[in-house]
């Protein structure tokens, strides 16, 4: 039986994780194979260090998707996968994988994933966390300084030149697309109870 694709978008700081994290929770993280978009960033470690921190990270050209797709492919017809370790400190890949296992369920999260015509396709259920954007934008600024050593100044820049507009022209506009939409996230304990019947339903089927 092929695995149950789970593919969870929205605005950056939207609550993807937490959405993601709850039905680990409760579907087990034993039968569920995690491959954030994250990962495959393409890896610029070629360019110089101004030159990586000038690119735009919230466009689609940004993600090596072409990979990310194979590797769902692949796990589809039961094979393991090796995803890339990104390292948001230096703007490239380190020399370091992750191999994932086929399991039952596999979620995909991003929030670009909606925007990918090919991405879409593999995936049974399409999750999108709705979130206020100043919620979302105080969640990014305190984790790009805590985890991925931003100075505040360098948020605000980068959120006002690209983060913003790519959320308007890519991310917004591929809501339509969801099965589900969250307001408020993992947070929403009704429309949680009805994706994680669903995942159940899918899961049941011969």
């Amino acid at each position: 039986m092929p695995p149950v694709i789970i593919g969870i978008a929205g605005g950056t700081g939207s609550g993807k994780t937490t959405v993601a994290n709850v039905i680990l929770e409760r579907a087990g993280a034993a039968n569920i194979a995690f491959l954030p978009h994250d990962a495959y960033y393409k890896d610029l470690a070629q360019l110089p260090r101004f030159q990586r921190e000038a690119l735009n990270f919230d466009h689609p050209d940004s993600l090596e998707t072409s990979l990310l797709v194979a590797h769902l492919r692949r796990l589809r017809a039961g094979q393991a996968v090796e995803i890339p370790v990104y390292d948001f400190t230096t703007h490239a890949r380190t020399t370091r994988t992750v191999r994932v296992e086929p399991q039952p369920i596999v979620l995909v999260e991003g929030i670009l994933i909606f925007a990918e015509p090919d991405l879409r396709e593999l995936m049974d259920v399409k999750i999108f966390v709705d979130t206020a954007p100043d919620v979302r934008f105080i969640r990014r600024l305190q984790r790009d300084i805590k985890e991925r050593g931003r100075t505040l100044e360098s948020v605000i820049r980068q959120y006002e030149t690209s983060v913003r507009p790519m959320h308007l022209e890519f991310v917004e506009p591929s809501k339509r697309y969801a099965d589900v939409i969250i307001p408020e996230g993992g947070l929403n304990l009704v429309a949680m109870d009805m994706v994680v019947a669903r995942i159940d339903t899918l899961l049941r089927q011969p």
